[in-house]
C-alpha cells in the first residue's frame, strides 16, 4: 500500500466539535503522528455544566495515557462512594472490595479544559468560532466549507470526523440515518447548598418545613420522579424527571426558579434551596447511527449515539476516539491492512448497542408508575443484593464487559478485551502496563521465555514496540496489544511454538499490515 500522505491536503484529519470527544480524538491522533485540525462553532469554551463527571472504562484509559492524575487534580469535590442510579433503583457497590465501576466528579467544562491543554501541548490546532457549513468528498480527500470570523474558507483533509453532538450537522450532511426514540421526559439536576430551614437527617432524609420528611433516594409520584442524595456535607444533590411537551435547547442554562417549579409539580412541595453549585437540564433520546462511516466522513460520540440514561455518554464517546485514532493514522501513514478502518464501525457500533441495551432497560424501570412497575423495581433492587448480578450490572454500566469480535477472539479468553494493568518487572526496573501505554503505541508484551515470538515481532519494528517483562500472575506468555489497549492476540501459557508462532504472525499482519521492509536485526534496536 502506498503512502497516502502523498496527497496534498491542508491537514490530515478535520475534527468538527471541541467537546470531550473531539478533544480526546485530537490528542490521540497527535500521539499517532497525525495532524488534526479541530473546528468548533462556539467562539468560546462553554461553562454550562452538562455532564457532572466521568466514570467507567474511560477512567482506566485516561490512566493508561497518563491523564487521570490531571483530571483528579482538576476535581474539587470529594470522590463519592461507588453508588450509582439505575432506572430508579441503586447499584450499591460500596461493600465490594474491588468495585467494577468508579466515578470522578469532574464537570464537563473542567474536563474539556484538561483535554484542551493536552491537545495544545501535543501541537494540535483548535479554531473556535469556525462552523462547518458544507462537506464534500472524493476518493482521496474530504473538503469542508467553513464560516469563520473573517469569512468563509475551505479546508481539505484525508478524513473528517463529526464530533458535533446529538444534533450533528455532519451526520446529516453525510446522509447517515439516526433512528431511535425521543422520550417526553425532562430531567433536571442541581447541586445546592443546604438551606437554613431544611434539616438533613442522619439517614440522608430531608425534613422540610411545612411538608415533612423527604426520604433519601428515589421517590416516584403520579407526576414524575424526585431524587435526593448527598455525598458532600452542606450540599444537596437533587433531581426531578417529568413528562413535558416543551422542547428545550440543552445549551440554554436552567435557572433555580425553573427547578423549584419542577419540584413543586413532581413532589407537591415547596423545597427551600440554598446557593446553587450546579444547574443542568437534559432530555433523553435513544438513537444509534446506522453506520459510523460514510466514505471519508466518520462519526464519534453523541453524533453516533444518544443514550436514555445519565453517566455513560462521555465514557462511550471518548472510547470511540481511542478506537478510531490509530486506525485513521494507519490508513494515512499507508500501512493499514485491508478493512482496518471498517473495524471502527464494527467494534464501536457493537459497544453502542450494548450501552443502549442497559440504558433502554433503565427506561423500562424508570418510567413505569403503576404497582407492577414498582414491583419490578423492588425485585430488581433485591437481585442487586447478590454479588454476582451486582458485579455484572456494574460492569455493564462501566462498559468493561465489552469484548470486540476479533477474527481470532475464540483462541484465548483475553483476546478482544481491554488489557488489564499488570505490574511488570524488567531489567530497567519496575513499571506497569499502564505506564507503557502512555505513548499509545501498539506493543508485543512477552512475559515468558519465548525467543521465537520476539524473533517474529522484530519484522514489525519499529511499527510496534516490543517489551519483555515478568509479572506476578502471568495471564499469558505474550500479549499483542493495540494502541486502544485492547488485546489483539494472546499466547496461551506454554503454547507450542508450532501453533503460537504462525498465530502471532497472522495477528500482526491482520492488525499492523505487512512486515516492515527493513526489520530490526536480532540483538539490535533502532
Amino acid at each position: 500500500m502506498g503512502n497516502n500522505r502523498m496527497h496534498v491536503t491542508d491537514t490530515d484529519v478535520i475534527i468538527v466539535g471541541a467537546g470531550p470527544t473531539g478533544l480526546m480524538l485530537a490528542a490521540e491522533l497527535r500521539l499517532a503522528g497525525v495532524r488534526p485540525l479541530v473546528l468548533e462553532r462556539a467562539p468560546h469554551p462553554r461553562d454550562i455544566p452538562k455532564a457532572g463527571g466521568i466514570g467507567g472504562q474511560i477512567l482506566e484509559l485516561l490512566r493508561y495515557r497518563g491523564l487521570l492524575e490531571r483530571c483528579e487534580a482538576a476535581n474539587t469535590d470529594p470522590i463519592p462512594p461507588p453508588r450509582f442510579p439505575f432506572g430508579g433503583v441503586h447499584v450499591d457497590l460500596t461493600h465490594l472490595p474491588d468495585p467494577p465501576l468508579h466515578a470522578l466528579p469532574l464537570p464537563q467544562h473542567r474536563l474539556e479544559r484538561v483535554l484542551g491543554e493536552r491537545v495544545g501541548e501535543l501541537g494540535a490546532a483548535i479554531r473556535r468560532g469556525h462552523e462547518v457549513v458544507a462537506v464534500s468528498q472524493d476518493d482521496a480527500t474530504v473538503t469542508a466549507q467553513v464560516r469563520g470570523p473573517d469569512g468563509t474558507y475551505q479546508v481539505t483533509a484525508r478524513y473528517l470526523v463529526g464530533c458535533d453532538g446529538g444534533r450533528s450537522r455532519i451526520r446529516d450532511m453525510a446522509g447517515i440515518a439516526f433512528p431511535g426514540t425521543t422520550y417526553p421526559e425532562v430531567n433536571r439536576l442541581v447541586q445546592v447548598a443546604v438551606h437554613d430551614s431544611v434539616t438533613v437527617l442522619d439517614n440522608g432524609d430531608l425534613d422540610v418545613p411545612g411538608f415533612g420528611k423527604v426520604r433519601a433516594g428515589f421517590t416516584q409520584t403520579e407526576r414524575g420522579m424526585f431524587a435526593n442524595g448527598s455525598t458532600t456535607p452542606g450540599l444537596l444533590g437533587l433531581f426531578t424527571a417529568e413528562d413535558e411537551s416543551t422542547e428545550y435547547d440543552d445549551d440554554e442554562p436552567m435557572t433555580l426558579t425553573e427547578f423549584q417549579d419542577s419540584v413543586r409539580r413532581v413532589l407537591g412541595a415547596d423545597l427551600p434551596l440554598g446557593e446553587p453549585i450546579r444547574l443542568s437540564r437534559f432530555t433523553f433520546k435513544d438513537r444509534l447511527a446506522e453506520r459510523y462511516r460514510a466514505g471519508r466522513i466518520l462519526l464519534a460520540g453523541d453524533a453516533a449515539h444518544l443514550f436514555p440514561a445519565t453517566g455513560v455518554a462521555i465514557n462511550a464517546g471518548m472510547l470511540d476516539t481511542v478506537n478510531l485514532a490509530w486506525k485513521l493514522a494507519a490508513d494515512i501513514d499507508g500501512w493499514a491492512p485491508e478493512g482496518l478502518l471498517d473495524t471502527y464501525h464494527d467494534e464501536r457500533h457493537l459497544a453502542g448497542a450494548r450501552t443502549l441495551l442497559h440504558t433502554r432497560a433503565q427506561v423500562a424501570l424508570r418510567r413505569g408508575q403503576d404497582a407492577a412497575a414498582e414491583a419490578l423495581r423492588q425485585v430488581f433492587q433485591e437481585l442487586l443484593l447478590d454479588e454476582k448480578p451486582l458485579r455484572r450490572v456494574g460492569a455493564l454500566i462501566a462498559g468493561t464487559d465489552i469484548r470486540y469480535p476479533l477474527p481470532n477472539a475464540n483462541e484465548h479468553a483475553l483476546t478482544g478485551t481491554f488489557a488489564p494493568d499488570l505490574p511488570l518487572y524488567t531489567d530497567q526496573g519496575a513499571t506497569s502496563l499502564a505506564e507503557l501505554m502512555h505513548t499509545a503505541r501498539p506493543m508485543l508484551l512477552v512475559l515468558a521465555d519465548r525467543p521465537e515470538l520476539l524473533e517474529i515481532a522484530r519484522d514489525w519494528q519499529p511499527r510496534i514496540e516490543i517489551h519483555t517483562a515478568r509479572t506476578d500472575h502471568r495471564p499469558a506468555d505474550a500479549l499483542l496489544i493495540r494502541p486502544d489497549a485492547h488485546i489483539a492476540w494472546a499466547a496461551t501459557v506454554e503454547e507450542p511454538i508450532d501453533t503460537a508462532a504462525p498465530a502471532l504472525r497472522e495477528a500482526l499482519a491482520s492488525w499492523f499490515g505487512a512486515p516492515v521492509e527493513t526489520p530490526v536485526p536480532a540483538g539490535q534496536s533502532r
